[in-house]
């Protein structure tokens, strides 16, 4: 069995251990040797109690003496040469632990004993080694947090580097609200401006946003080309998830008008970007093998929002009904509008949202519906598209009124509301020549046009910025007319 020891023995410095140890040992040893002295001296001359006595007590006398000597002597020699310089490293070893790097280097007596000097030099060889192990971890763990922290969210990264659980496969079950914005006509725009040109605009676009994402504390889940899904909700839930995400898309659009302002001194054109928001339950976690994966979110949530997305234009923040039944006491939205997707049992029910009150208190800045048009009538052809491809044949139509962002036409056949048209002016201005635009179909009356046809209200995603000037032309002509 090993020896028990108390708190107060187990505390004890070199110090005390040391002086202590020696004083009660050379007590013993003048102790033994003054009975030994006693008991020779009355064995060999018979001295009697009194004679004892009295040399007992010259004895004592002259051994407290010696006793006196031997630990002044011992303490001094013993502090200078061995108390000190282990306190000196145990006070040292104490400074390094409370994170004192300037404890590594300590100077001491050159006359100390070797082992302690051997000691000292293989400590502070070893602690140098460490602090530099050390400041080359700290500064790869630094590394991989600024530069992964730059792919994935800065939360997300420390729980990764973290957690035991963070590099494995799998995930766990939240509900969260996915926040989901893509540019409209990005890819006219980038067809017909120099590639470096273009990743210029996109990044300073994407700069922007991800900002304002991460001020309202979403994370960036994906950047795919130009379109951003964001989620918030993660690595932990908050009460407000459902409000900072509808608040953070409204700063998004305001922010772009802000983005086009400054670009368009510069001679870019106007970016407009659409954004969808959705609440549900997903699973949040790795995702992939062992030899590729990556951290992100799955579910019909992320897909409904995706869907919500590419039914809003330029401009507009549309929402599904999750979301909005749960920020419905704040929200200001426009009526509910509902589309039958593929793929999904049920119809898909979203909100355009106009305004968000307190403490959020955000409206979008650009009202697209704001100006009401004024009466040109344009022939043209259409081409209807079925997912991203234009059916081949052309169907033809007419423009009834015209403003900077909508066209109500008149068409020869039925089209479904969120319909997406390519469509081309066949003629001719001054030299000029149309772009097809590309708009989509955001309401449109049941019956047809009295004048035969179907009238449909549509809204413009892409025009080339000098047709949209000949046709703002037009329309200020046609109202100072009128």
């Amino acid at each position: 069995m090993g020896h028990i020891r108390s708190d107060g023995q187990k505390n004890k410095g070199v110090r005390a251990v040391l002086l202590r140890g020696v004083f009660w040992r050379l007590l013993i040893i003048e102790a033994g040797l003054l009975v030994l002295s006693l008991a020779y001296r009355w064995w060999s001359e018979g001295a009697g109690p009194e004679a004892l006595f009295w040399y007992g007590l010259r004895i004592i006398l002259l051994v407290g003496i010696i006793l006196a000597f031997m630990m002044v002597t011992l303490r001094a020699f013993l502090s200078r040469k061995i108390i000190l310089p282990l306190e000196a490293i145990a006070s040292a070893n104490r400074a390094f632990h409370e994170d004192n790097p300037g404890s590594v280097q300590h100077v001491f007596a050159e006359n100390a004993p070797r082992e302690i000097r051997e000691i000292i030099a293989t400590r502070e060889q070893m602690l140098q080694t460490i602090l530099d192990t050390s400041r080359k971890r700290l500064r790869l763990v630094n590394f991989i947090r600024e530069t992964f922290g730059r792919y994935l969210s800065q939360k997300i990264v420390d729980q990764i580097l973290e957690s035991p659980e963070g590099q494995k496969i799998g995930g766990q079950r939240k509900t969260v609200t996915i926040l989901m914005s893509d540019l409209r006509g990005f890819t006219r725009i980038s067809e017909k401006r120099d590639p470096e040109e273009m990743v210029r605009i996109l990044n300073r676009y994407l700069g922007r946003m991800s900002e304002i994402i991460v001020s309202w504390e979403g994370i960036i889940d994906e950047i795919i080309g130009d379109a951003i899904l964001a989620v918030f909700g993660v690595p932990e839930n908050r009460e407000d998830d459902t409000y900072r995400a509808v608040a953070c898309a409204i700063a998004m659009q305001n922010a772009l008008v802000q983005l086009n302002s400054e670009m368009a001194k510069e001679g870019y054109p106007p970016l407009e970007t659409g954004i969808g928001v959705n609440t549900g339950s997903v699973i949040v976690g790795n995702i992939g093998s062992e030899v590729r994966m990556k951290y992100g979110v799955v579910g019909s949530a992320v897909n409904s929002a995706a869907r919500i997305e590419s039914n809003a234009i330029g401009g507009q923040v549309l929402i599904g009904e999750t979301t909005y039944l749960q920020t419905a006491d704040k929200l200001h939205v426009k009526p509910p509008q509902t589309m039958m997707m593929k793929g999904m049992e049920s119809p898909l029910v979203f909100y355009s949202v106009e305004k968000i009150d307190p403490p959020y208190d955000l409206e979008l800045e650009a009202d697209r519906d704001a100006h009401p048009g004024v009466q040109i009538r344009l022939p043209f052809y259409f081409w209807k598209f079925v997912g991203k491809k234009a059916c081949a044949d052309a169907m033809s139509g007419e423009t009834h009124r015209i403003s900077d962002d909508f066209m109500d036409v008149c068409v020869e056949t039925r089209l479904d509301v969120f319909d997406d048209l390519r469509i081309r002016f066949e003629f001719c201005v001054e030299a000029h020549c149309f772009e097809d635009l590309y708009a989509k179909v955001v309401s449109g009356d049941p019956g047809p046009d009295p004048a035969g046809g179907f009238t449909f209200r549509l809204a413009i995603t892409w025009i080339d910025p000098k047709d949209r000037e000949i046709l703002q032309k037009w329309t200020e002509d046609a109202q100072i007319v009128r």
